[in-house]
């Protein structure tokens, strides 16, 4: 795989996350509230971890599903979450060998945690655009896009750090915004570094 420069500066992908944005933050924040709300269910006592396991992956695929929708300008719903069931035990897999992964990693120190979370960031959307590969084939592929590109996705969710401490002042609502155009910003650096990395652009799924 032949890598060369990202098209696009983070600023510029988070300025491309806007317009896609555009006229759709209601739906964004509409989503993202049905998707907190059922991942809620998760902290009921005792069945939460199994709920955890077997209900939160689907719909965090689903949820990219929905921010790669928007991000690509395509027709975009609220119904896009549950589409992550379509894929259920590679939504699965991906989640358990990502906490995995990321978990032994870190028992060596929190920075190796970092850097293995950053290269295995893109998996979802691989997921997503290429539904007949496995989850650890996913994995291997986001590896390889993220070499060299880690310390550019990282700056990226700095920027948003600010902006989520100071949703603490509005009790997490402001949240309902913030992670919508993180998510956003995250799917255009996907595309971009999809792009930059094999010369092709995302999967014509949408």
């Amino acid at each position: 795989m032949t890598t060369s420069s990202l098209q696009a500066t983070n600023r510029q992908l988070m300025q491309q996350a806007r317009d896609a944005l555009r006229g759709k933050w209601g739906l964004a924040v509409r989503t993202l509230f049905v998707y907190m709300l059922i991942a809620a269910i998760s902290q009921i006592p005792l069945i939460g971890f199994f709920i955890s396991i077997f209900l939160i992956p689907p719909l965090y695929i689903g949820w990219n599903i929905f921010s790669l929708a928007i991000s690509r300008n395509k027709s975009a719903s609220t119904s896009q979450l549950f589409e992550g069931f379509n894929q259920y035990w590679s939504a699965v897999g991906l989640y358990l060998l990502v906490i995995i992964f990321v978990a032994l990693w870190t028992l060596l120190l929190i920075i190796p945690g970092i850097i293995a979370g950053l290269s295995y960031a893109m998996a979802p959307y691989i997921l997503i655009d290429n539904p007949s590969i496995s989850a650890l084939d996913a994995i291997r592929q986001s590896k390889q896009m993220m070499y060299g590109y880690k310390w550019k996705l990282f700056d990226l969710y700095l920027r948003f750090l600010g902006w989520m401490l100071l949703s603490i002042l509005t009790l997490g609502i402001g949240l309902l915004w913030v992670i919508p155009y993180a998510n956003i910003s995250a799917a255009k650096f996907y595309d971009d570094l999809l792009k930059s990395t094999t010369g092709h652009p995302g999967s014509s799924r949408f």
